[in-house]
């Protein structure tokens, strides 16, 4: 018997299948359009996703050469905070999705916060403050510039679980990926009745919730002849990207953090209890271990930063790359390489999209302070880098003022495939850095929770236990660890000394 994952992510969707006991048996990836109507906006057709799904789950099918009788189960995991807006009788969006790194919401944040009684308030309610990327937002946004939209519309439903519908007929969610719509009760994983009246909003706009393990539906014939699967295969709750990729590393017990760099960046921490940073500047969500939280905080242009690099400025390696047939961003990391730590005091800001942790302010802007006569392209190259570890690190610091215990960090996603850039991490945050057996990110956390619903194994932590196993351990250097110590210090100011002109420069555009 296998177990089937699905990532809707937002380039593409990855499909993958497992044995029963967690050895991976193939992957696959299908594309989906991003589109920006407006400046700062992002959307995408759902129904993208859905063809994306269909054709992703055929070709790991076939891949793994594995009989659709032989899908025991499936996982479901997905970019967080999107929103599809449905009328309740038909499947087709009555708008575009509203993605999670879509910019238009600042009037409707002030709107939450002043409904909730303040920062404060609405932090004790939800757990979280409102930022431009939360789903209530977006649902605020379109009850005042689209309110055709918003009088037809009966349910509010996250990417991953729009997927469900389509699969199973069915509304529902599950408290991982609520709780980044801004409208759960964190520390009693129920929808906060008390922050929706506040904002006017009916709670039957949100669909059921249930813990991540927990069976939502079954495929109907319908969905099972479009995915090449058998009808009536189970359909679990999963989890949103970030609680889903954790469970995929196995971050399910206390003092282990990851890091995951892929487009964004994500610094995860396990936590026993629903604990709040007061400021708001990293997350406090359910966990997808019942029961359990985790606290975690999502900078935005991490791999981005980099993919940027290659796109503007990296045509020399992209071209290279083409004829050695190798990953342009190798040749980029090996020229990082030949460049000194720090380059001479060189850094580089990743906030080529605005920034989320630890300074929600879409007005931030990017950039390299520092270059002088002596600066080579190689220390530009290796600032980038820099400059996304620092910004993981800020989560970091601020898990360590909240006494979360960090132990170790287990690096994933595109920052664990270079051996350059974990040694770089590990000096960076100044802790051992893990590799795994498993790096698969969110759909391998996802069709790990598919097998402890479908009885696979009794618990999360026993899934995770029999699958997941480290590979290698990074040490911090101590020379280099407390060069870049002095080096953090003043990155971490840059953001303060520069946030006033952030604001003037945004108001030039």
């Amino acid at each position: 018997m296998t177990l089937l994952g699905i990532d809707i992510g937002t380039s593409g969707t990855k499909t993958l299948l497992c044995d029963t006991g967690g050895r991976v048996l193939a992957t696959a990836t299908a594309e989906h359009a991003i589109s920006s109507p407006e400046p700062g906006w992002s959307e995408q057709n759902p129904l993208d996703w859905w063809n994306a799904v269909c054709k992703a789950t055929k070709a790991v099918l076939t891949k793994a050469k594995v009989k659709p009788v032989d899908v025991s189960g499936i996982g479901l995991s997905g970019q967080m905070h999107g929103s599809v807006f449905l009328d309740g009788q038909s499947t087709k969006p009555l708008r575009p999705a509203i993605l999670w790194n879509d910019q238009r919401t600042g009037e409707q944040c002030i709107e939450i916060e002043r409904a909730a009684g303040g920062r404060a308030a609405l932090i004790e309610l939800v757990a979280n403050p409102v930022l431009t990327g939360f789903t209530a937002p977006k649902i605020l946004w379109v009850r005042r510039h689209e309110p055709r939209v918003f009088d037809r519309t009966r349910i509010v439903l996250l990417p991953k679980d729009y997927i469900r519908l389509l699969m199973t007929g069915e509304y529902a969610t599950e408290v991982s990926d609520a709780s980044g719509t801004l409208l759960l009760d964190v520390a009693n994983r129920m929808w906060s009745t008390t922050l929706m009246s506040k904002l006017k909003l009916d709670v039957s706009l949100m669909p059921r919730l249930h813990e991540s393990h927990e069976i939502t539906g079954e495929l109907t014939p319908a969905a099972a002849r479009a995915l090449g699967l058998r009808p009536g295969t189970p359909v679990v709750a999963g989890a949103g990207d970030q609680a889903a990729g954790a469970i995929g590393n196995g971050i399910v017990s206390k003092g282990i953090v990851s890091a995951t760099i892929g487009t964004s960046g994500v610094m995860f921490a396990h936590a026993d209890k629903p604990t709040r940073d007061p400021l708001g500047r990293v997350h406090t969500m359910c966990h997808a271990v019942p029961g359990k939280w985790c606290v975690f905080g999502c900078m935005l242009s991490a791999g981005g930063s980099l993919q940027w690099l290659r796109n503007t400025l990296g045509q020399e390696e992209v071209a290279r790359a083409k004829k050695l047939k190798v990953d342009p961003y190798d040749l980029l990391i090996t020229a990082a390489e030949a460049a000194s730590p720090g380059g001479e005091g060189l850094f580089f800001l990743p906030y080529l999209t605005g920034e989320r942790c630890p300074h929600p302010d879409p007005n931030a802007r990017g950039g390299w302070i520092g270059i002088t006569a002596r600066t080579t392209r190689p220390m530009l190259i290796r600032a980038v880098l820099e400059g996304i570890t620092f910004g993981m690190r800020d989560a970091l610091e601020i898990m360590r003022e909240m006494r979360i215990d960090v132990t170790q960090v287990r690096a994933s996603g595109g920052g664990a495939r270079s051996a350059f850039w974990r040694r770089l991490q590990a000096d960076i945050y100044n802790k051992p850095v893990i590799t795994t057996n498993a790096a698969e990110g969110p759909a391998y956390g996802a069709a790990l929770l598919a097998g402890v619903g479908t009885g696979v194994w009794n618990s999360v932590e026993e899934a995770c236990k029999a699958t997941i196993r480290q590979t290698a351990v990074i040490k911090p250097n101590t020379k280099r660890a407390a060069a870049y110590g002095k080096h953090y210090a003043v990155y971490r100011q840059l953001y303060d000394d520069l946030k006033i002109r952030f604001a003037e420069i945004a108001k030039l555009v």
